[in-house]
């Protein structure tokens, strides 16, 4: 993972300064790229312990087309639930008496999350997101894009429209009410010589907590969709407009750059499975993952 640390230098070395709409403030550069060979292991970052089961999860709730963190928390997976948690504090006239990461904000989100689980009605109102991404990846405006991406996949790999777009213009107002406008916006498949390989592009990277889960999911969605087209896979390409470290990270980042990387792992995947839309938490396994200890650093919501 030597490309994901170098551009982690790029941005500490030779990043501007902006403001964001958090407050938080980053160190940013615009137009980068990385590529990885999928054929040479899963590009899992592991100087930094990253937890797998949340993006798995996170995936398998895209492609369904859900956009209610509840299949999230139901499963463990917690990395959707600030954005629609700020939400319900500001509409309930909250959001003053719960300062964001202290104590008390805590047990309140514990308590917006068991409600989440346990009452259908409040999980209705509060753990939707709005059209986001697996919305628009199953439903842009009537249109199933990953269904026909795969078909167009099987009947022409030549084409030069292998794409999905998350990006939806007339929805984007509404996305901005209860999370984020999509940040991995738009991909695009290429087929040669039997391999298929993606490239993502990327609007918008919180580059140390954000973008290692980005390289894993779109890597599992490139190997998920190449074995179910009877393809190889190929290469994972992640282009990004805006990278950017947080401000308040950068204790973080020199952390995980004093660290040295172990070999990649490898993902094993069920190969039985003949349909995207068949896969299962159980299809998947990682191997030989050796990684350091997470590193934890907080979310700008």
């Amino acid at each position: 993972m030597k490309q994901y640390l170098d551009l982690i230098k790029q941005i500490r070395d030779h990043g501007v300064k902006k403001e964001d709409r958090t407050g938080t403030g980053t160190q940013s550069i615009f137009g980068h790229q990385m590529r990885f060979d999928l054929s040479q292991g899963f590009p899992l970052v592991t100087t930094k312990k990253v937890h797998l089961k949340s993006i798995l999860h996170e995936l398998l709730w895209f492609i369904r087309g859900d956009t209610n963190i509840r299949y999230l928390v139901e499963n463990g997976v917690g990395i959707w639930n600030d954005w629609p948690f700020q939400s319900w504090l500001r509409e309930t006239n909250q959001e003053a008496a719960y300062p964001m990461y202290s104590p008390e904000w805590k047990a309140k989100m514990k308590e917006f999350v068991q409600r989440i689980k346990d009452d259908d009605e409040f999980a209705k109102h509060y753990g939707d997101l709005g059209p986001v991404y697996g919305r628009q990846w199953r439903n842009f405006e009537g249109v199933d894009q990953l269904a026909q991406v795969i078909e167009e996949i099987k009947s022409n790999p030549d084409s030069r429209r292998l794409i999905v777009s998350a990006w939806n213009p007339k929805d984007i107002p509404v996305m901005v009410k209860s999370g984020l406008p999509p940040c991995h916006s738009l991909f695009q498949f290429y087929v040669t010589e039997g391999r298929l390989s993606c490239q993502l592009y990327q609007r918008s990277a919180d580059v140390f907590l954000g973008v290692p889960f980005n390289i894993a999911s779109y890597a599992i969605l490139t190997l998920m969709i190449a074995q179910v087209c009877g393809l190889e896979p190929g290469d994972f390409v992640h282009t990004f407009g805006d990278a950017h470290l947080y401000s308040n990270h950068m204790d973080q980042v020199e952390e995980l750059l004093s660290r040295e990387t172990y070999p990649l792992p490898t993902l094993a995947i069920n190969p039985a499975v003949d349909n995207l839309f068949d896969f299962v938490f159980d299809d998947f396994e990682l191997l030989d993952y050796q990684s350091h200890g997470p590193i934890s650093a907080p979310v700008a919501v």
